[in-house]
């Protein structure tokens, strides 16, 4: 009975060992978090970006490996990039969900991106049509999404187009939401987040409109903006617009989604137009001091919906995954 009480105490003091060893792993910049705004400047500055070790694109390299290994290593060069996790109304236990990435992220120490996703009518119906059923379900929602933090920091792209795309609700409506999207903002960044409030993208909204909806929205104390998320448009026209929208907003940084932009030949086609490519990879160092990040936030391979032959939106598709690869990866890879 000694050795089997003695056996427990040591699995225990391990297994509290191992639960600290992943809390230190955890990016040493957790200890500022509880600023308002968070200094994002700071954070980023010597930030690792989290990789998923099991994203889609993962686990198409292993299905490929051997019967199309030069797929399979474009695969895993997509594999390879730090991408965002998207959460909305799909994740039953939002507090759970957001918990588990922090804990992974948290066992290579590195910082990573989350996309809150549920505002109440979500993408005015379309494609990826659902959220939060009102705004006390919403607020409900970003509390347990800011407890699954644990106070660390993580770069939160918050509601991706619901700025932007405001103009399909009533004005009582659109005052609805920014109310909301300010409370989200003040719950996530008091909670550890570097949040940077969407912004939509440079062929969208005009600055002066976007401004002005920021500020409505609660951009004084986010830590920016966010630009062409799951869009196409080049990184110099988006850097162009966000410098713009920053002068007015005095001086506030922003990050760009570089994830299918390296073709950017869409012509303003936003949902799975062909051709495309991937672009710059992820990276906190961008060689300009109001460009927070480049980002992947939206997973290559992801679909925009059902057009152009894409199955449902955020279902993985294979071979637009590939597609975006074969233009857009380093030709050392692309070679065939």
């Amino acid at each position: 009975m000694n050795r089997i009480r003695r056996s427990r105490s040591v699995r225990a003091a391990v297994t509290a060992i191992a639960c600290a060893a992943v809390a230190l792993a955890a990016p040493a910049i957790a200890e500022a978090a509880g600023g308002n705004p968070v200094p994002a400047s700071t954070v980023l500055a010597s930030a690792k970006l989290y990789v998923n070790p099991n994203s889609p694109a993962s686990k198409q390299s292993n299905d490929w490996a051997k019967s199309r290994p030069a797929d399979a290593a474009l695969m895993r060069y997509i594999a390879a990039q730090p991408t965002a996790t998207w959460l909305g109304d799909w994740n039953s236990d939002i507090k759970g969900a957001v918990s588990d990435v922090m804990r992974d992220a948290g066992k290579s120490g590195s910082l990573p991106v989350l996309v809150a996703y549920d505002i109440p009518n979500r993408d005015c119906g379309s494609y990826s049509a659902g959220g939060a059923r009102d705004e006390h379900a919403y607020d409900s929602w970003i509390h347990g999404f800011a407890a699954g933090l644990g106070g660390r920091h993580a770069i939160v792209i918050l509601e991706p187009d619901a700025i932007a795309g405001s103009d399909c609700l009533s004005a009582a409506a659109r005052d609805s939401r920014f109310t909301m999207l300010r409370n989200a903002v003040q719950t996530l960044q008091s909670s550890g987040a570097l949040v940077y409030l969407d912004a939509g993208n440079a062929h969208w909204v005009s600055a002066g409109v976007m401004a002005d909806r920021l500020r409505k929205a609660g951009i004084d104390q986010a830590s920016g903006f966010s630009l062409n998320v799951s869009n196409f448009f080049s990184t110099n026209d988006n850097t162009a617009f966000g410098t713009q929208l920053s002068r007015k907003l005095g001086g506030k940084h922003f990050v760009i989604d570089t994830s299918r932009n390296g073709s950017a030949t869409s012509n303003g086609q936003w949902c799975n137009p062909n051709g495309q490519s991937l672009g710059t990879a992820p990276t906190t160092r961008t060689g300009n001091s109001l460009i927070d990040a480049l980002l992947w936030v939206k997973q290559p391979g992801e679909s925009d919906g059902t057009c152009n032959g894409g199955p449902t939106a955020g279902k993985w598709w294979a071979d637009y995954a590939l597609g975006l690869a074969q233009r857009g990866a380093p030709a050392m890879l692309a070679s065939r």
